[in-house]
């Protein structure tokens, strides 16, 4: 099996991350990685924010959990239930910000394809990942306008998802058993 395969199937969302950094450049690499994703009209309508600050993702954490609270209690006791950490003790975290577009090519779908590459480059670099949309709980709280100020999300661009990056806790869950039934072929 070639290399972009193997990290196709090995790869599978961690939710307990150690405390230990991920290098500076591997980050860099894992982000540059994302760029090469393809979007609708080439038009590019993300920005990656990498963030390592300790200080700035517990704000978003403690952000994120109060929000949760009052807007998914069922979504807060699940994030409870893990250990009560949103962002699971990631010692960093790529949030994708997306310029909203008009038309028929919004930019949801090109920020998902954006996160898929930089989980995919992140595992076939030894590093594990979450794809998270929780954090963005966060920007919509009342500590939004001054988290979004922090993190430096250019005007008029709303969160699209988070990448979860570090090292894994103990043992990462199994990917999930796929069903060769869900293919439909024509031929």
């Amino acid at each position: 099996m070639n290399d972009v395969l193997d990290a196709m199937v090995r790869r599978s969302a961690c939710r307990a991350f150690l405390p230990t950094p991920v290098p500076a450049d591997t980050l860099a690499t894992i982000a540059e990685a994302g760029l090469h994703s393809p979007s609708a009209v080439d038009r590019q309508p993300w920005r990656i924010i990498c963030v390592t600050d300790q200080g700035l993702l517990h704000d978003i954490e403690i952000a994120g959990l109060g929000a949760l609270r009052t807007a998914d209690p069922a979504g807060a006791d699940r994030i409870a239930s893990r250990g009560g950490r949103l962002l699971y003790g990631a010692p960093a975290v790529m949030m994708l910000v997306e310029e909203p577009i008009e038309g028929p090519y919004g930019p949801d779908l090109d920020v998902g394809i954006l996160a898929a590459h930089i989980a995919l480059a992140a595992q076939s670099l030894g590093v594990n990942s979450c794809i998270a949309a929780m954090p963005g709980v966060a920007l919509s709280s009342p500590a939004g306008p001054d988290l979004r100020r922090r993190l430096h999300v250019p005007d008029g661009f709303r969160f699209g998802l988070s990448v979860l990056l570090g090292y894994a806790d103990g043992p990462v869950k199994q990917p999930h058993e796929i069903d060769p039934a869900k293919v439909i072929t024509i031929a």
